[in-house]
């Protein structure tokens, strides 16, 4: 969780970062930052205790981890600025990736290791809320994909397969943290909430000039 957490910045500043500069904010985050909030929600800190914290509750992590990269990586495209050619006379302008299909794996990749992301987070296969778990996981993930596809649409009159798969990605990180304890419509709820979510806050990076290659900002953040 730590290395994902870490892992998460990498998107938001791509093609503009150092190797040094990367080294050096995953040993920020993975030494000081997750320790410190990982404490707040699941070390008894501050944020789960009643009434300060409001007994904050995060199953496996859309604060802790997701949230806290998401968060990182913003911090570290606003400090960069834009890539070269991103913005012309103050308009964005779509510097596409060069494989969809590649993409598109990843994402499925993603999907895959979810269930061991979520799932696994009850430390025992035996439990039967480990089926809840994955029920839910996958249906906010569906929700989320279809809310960003038809969304996009709508805008832009076009099947948006890019801001699909991200809808994906933040269905998924909306449902990490109620997974064990809500009910199957309520993730579906929740993945089209998460997926309208994303796409709003691309468009208002993109509006403020601050440049998210792969949208880890909007899907984490």
């Amino acid at each position: 969780f730590c290395a994902t957490a870490a892992t998460i910045v990498s998107g938001a500043v791509a093609e503009r970062l150092k190797f040094k500069a990367y080294l050096i904010y995953s040993v920020g985050v993975s030494a000081i930052i997750y320790p410190i909030y990982g404490h707040w929600i699941w070390g008894g800190g501050w944020l789960s205790q009643l009434p300060l914290g409001m007994g904050a509750l995060d199953f496996a992590g859309s604060g802790v981890v997701h949230a806290l990269g998401g968060f990182v990586g913003l911090a570290g495209a606003i400090v960069l600025g834009p890539r070269f050619g991103r913005y012309v006379k103050g308009k964005a302008k779509a510097i596409p990736g060069h494989s969809i299909t590649l993409a598109a794996l990843g994402t499925f990749i993603l999907v895959f290791g979810w269930y061991g992301f979520n799932a696994g987070s009850t430390l025992d296969a035996h439990h039967l809320r480990i089926a809840v778990i994955a029920v839910n996981t996958t249906l906010a993930a569906a929700a989320g994909a279809l809310s960003a596809l038809l969304i996009s649409q709508w805008k832009t009159k076009k099947w948006d397969i890019g801001m699909s798969l991200n809808g994906v990605l933040a269905g998924l990180v909306a449902i990490t943290a109620p997974c064990a304890w809500v009910e199957g419509w309520a993730a579906i709820i929740i993945g089209l909430i998460a997926g309208g979510l994303m796409y709003a806050s691309v468009k208002f990076l993109e509006a403020k000039g601050i440049d998210d290659p792969v949208g880890s900002v909007s899907v984490h953040g």
